[in-house]
């Protein structure tokens, strides 16, 4: 299907995107389980150093609790760019030739280093804020100096209700928003040497021209991650390659 005009298209030269449906997202996962199971020891390398990464991650924050939220809601706002190496592996799968390997995908991201980079101060700066004002937040809330135990009592008892749900609310509509400027942002970069202000625009006009379904690929992807903490990481071993192959299918198949 075609693509509506937006207020995008009168701004930027822009590439057509369409219009998708809500089954694609359980599509876009078959398409990643594909990409895994053809090419598994690169796959999950990447999948093996997550895993490693959000141990460290848990490690990091047991004195200082509250980092572990900010870290999880970090660890997903810089998914879309941690995943390139995987990206790259479906982008070079795509196009035939040799299967590739873990360093081949490496050797490629430098291909357009600027836009990546650009990409990943953003979400540098988002996260560097949102860390702050989570900091600040819960040791007021606290009076005193955040533990494990006034953590959970933070979650637990009703004292504080009101502010949770700000906090959390606050913290969903962040992510959402990085995720409409990032659904196919690093892919596209990857893929058409694209630049930083041309992927995004791109990516935030596929997102409002696909709400629904894009809200919905965006649950699962945090359900899929959340069930990869739960597990101490050892789930994202399998999880990030399957989400990082299916984001490079959901952008082929949303920018035409």
């Amino acid at each position: 299907m075609g693509h509506t005009p937006t207020f995008l298209d009168r701004h930027f030269p822009l590439p057509p995107v369409q219009r998708v449906g809500l089954d694609r997202p359980a599509q876009w996962l078959k398409a990643g389980v594909g990409d895994l199971l053809a090419n598994p020891l690169p796959s999950l390398a990447y999948g093996l150093l997550f895993s490693i990464g959000g141990d460290l991650i848990l490690l990091g924050s047991l004195h200082e609790p509250y980092l572990f939220m900010t870290a999880l809601s970090v660890f997903c706002l810089a998914g879309p760019l941690l995943a390139a190496g995987l990206y790259e592996l479906s982008r070079l799968r795509a196009i035939g030739g040799p299967r590739p390997g873990f360093l081949d995908s490496l050797g490629n991201l430098g291909r357009n280093a600027p836009a990546l980079t650009l990409y990943g101060l953003l979400i540098a700066v988002v996260a560097v804020l949102w860390e702050q004002v989570t900091a600040v937040s819960f040791s007021l809330i606290a009076n005193q100096e955040l533990g494990l135990s006034q953590m959970v009592n933070l979650l637990t008892t009703g004292e504080h209700q009101a502010f949770m749900a700000t906090w959390l609310i606050l913290g969903a509509c962040l992510a959402l928003l990085v995720f409409a400027f990032s659904v196919v942002s690093v892919p596209m970069i990857l893929d058409r040497d694209a630049d930083f202000v041309t992927a995004m625009a791109t990516s935030l006009r596929a997102f409002f021209l696909n709400l629904e379904t894009l809200v919905l690929w965006a649950g699962i992807i945090a359900l899929l991650v959340f069930i990869s903490f739960a597990t101490l990481m050892v789930g994202l071993v399998f999880a990030m390659p399957v989400l990082g192959h299916a984001t490079w299918h959901a952008y082929r198949e949303l920018v035409k």
